[in-house]
């Protein structure tokens, strides 16, 4: 159990500016509700958004503040793609669920962006959207690798401009000699993740939904009825949905076992430096675009609207801190860009992502009225709008999205606890060590 202070944001870059500063209240005594989304990340206050504007009675737990978890505190990216590999295997992927299968994830690749671009733009969200981004390469086969993603998404008409780029042509987007090409992608963007997540809640809220903070459901008691009990009081509701992801195996590892073994943690970092100058700040990001690299700890990047560089990665399987995250961050910066040597470090934090075997979000149901969503991989700030939506028309009977995901077949962890933590760190070490070394 976390004490009052560990229940405040971490002292990140993205607290320390959060527009809303204001408090949610914490729930006192027993209520009823149509809905009710455990968890208040981007998963669970886009699901509640969805839901409220379609004028369901809809009620949040968050644990601790809104956002707390990997949703405030993330890199910023706003990714695309939503079925990982599915969508790249036309004919297995229709054989398993129905013609047209491929064609709506494919869709949902787009849709899941699209989503967060059309709500900013309904409800006038200050969350400091740019679009660009790069994955940049550091060897031949990454590039190779990105070619034939850029050939993919051609052939399966991506509505956003995409362009394969050399060493020097990526020079006028990234002020650093380490990268040989990438591939720039004008669908894709970043943006500050806290002020978003609390943002949609408070168009939730809004709209008629009731959020409390600092409400940690404790016990589930299925049956026609749903029984959530917190320390200070019930809920009772016609259906749950589940949206703790790897903070929920944290807090309450009971709360839904039958899903628990499908899912990993594992740690990613972040630093923040000093505001850049602007003359610095267009030496290392002329184009002020996202990055990432392609390895599978990787490094990714961008800047922040105060002109700071925002570095993250590390992805520790393990999920342990390193000894120091400024200095372990700080040096992968400074591979990237040596430039920045003189720049005083303001913020640095971590946190925790779920992780699944296959790398493709798990959404379904443990009972006809309990849903979960769980296990983005690290590219969770526009899939989780996806599972959003998902759920929501789900749960209203619109089931044809959801079942593609929810009847995929996940593979589970081995081991369990510890054991199965360290077994896995081992798997991936192979993966770091063919990124070393191919």
């Amino acid at each position: 159990m976390l004490d009052a202070n560990q229940r405040e944001h971490t002292n990140s870059y993205y607290a320390a500016t959060q527009r809303d500063k204001g408090p949610f209240p914490k729930l006192n005594g027993d209520i009823t509700t149509d809905i009710c989304i455990i968890g208040g990340g981007l998963t669970g206050v886009s699901t509640a958004v969805e839901l409220s504007e379609n004028k369901h009675d809809v009620v949040l737990l968050e644990a601790n503040r809104i956002g707390w978890g990997a949703s405030g505190r993330n890199g910023g990216q706003v990714i695309g793609g939503y079925g990982g590999s599915l969508s790249s295997h036309r004919e297995s992927t229709d054989k398993k669920h129905g013609a047209g299968a491929t064609d709506k994830l494919i869709a949902m690749n787009t849709e899941c962006v699209d989503i967060i671009k059309e709500r900013v733009k309904k409800y006038q969200i200050d969350c400091d959207l740019k679009w660009g981004y790069i994955n940049a390469a550091l060897k031949p086969r990454e590039m190779k690798d990105l070619a034939d993603w850029y050939d993919e998404l051609k052939e399966q008409n991506y509505p956003h401009e995409i362009k394969m780029v050399d060493g020097k042509a990526l020079k006028s987007y990234l002020g650093t000699d380490r990268y040989i090409g990438g591939m720039v992608d004008m669908g894709w963007g970043h943006l500050h993740v806290l002020d978003l997540c609390k943002a949609e809640a408070r168009i939730a809220e809004n709209l008629g939904a009731r959020l409390y903070e600092n409400t940690l459901a404790l016990n589930i008691a299925s049956g026609d009825r749903v029984k959530i009990t917190t320390a200070s009081g019930t809920v009772t509701a016609n259906t749950v949905i589940l949206c703790g992801n790897a903070y929920m195996q944290a807090f309450t590892p009971k709360l839904a076992p039958k899903i628990s073994k499908y899912i990993l943690p594992a740690t990613s970092y972040v630093i923040a430096t000093e505001p850049l100058s602007d003359e610095m700040a267009a030496n290392v990001m002329p184009r002020n675009y996202a990055v990432c690299d392609q390895r599978t700890a990787l490094d990714y990047f961008r800047m922040s609207a105060d002109n700071r560089m925002l570095f993250g990665g590390v992805s520790n399987y393990n999920a342990t801190a390193p000894r120091s995250i400024t200095g372990t961050m700080r040096r992968k910066m400074l591979k990237v860009f040596p430039q920045l040597a003189d720049a005083k470090i303001d913020y640095y934090w971590g946190g925790r992502l779920g992780i699944s075997f296959r790398r493709i979000p798990q959404i379904g149901q443990i009972t006809p009225n309990i849903y979960y969503a769980q296990a983005y991989s690290g590219h969770g700030v526009a899939p989780t709008h996806m599972s959003g939506r998902l759920l929501s028309e789900a749960v209203m009977g619109h089931r044809d999205r959801f079942d593609i995901l929810a009847n995929e077949t996940h593979i589970p962890f081995p081991g369990f606890g510890f054991i199965r933590q360290s077994m896995y760190a081992v798997g991936m070490s192979f993966y770091k060590m063919r990124d070393a070394l191919l």
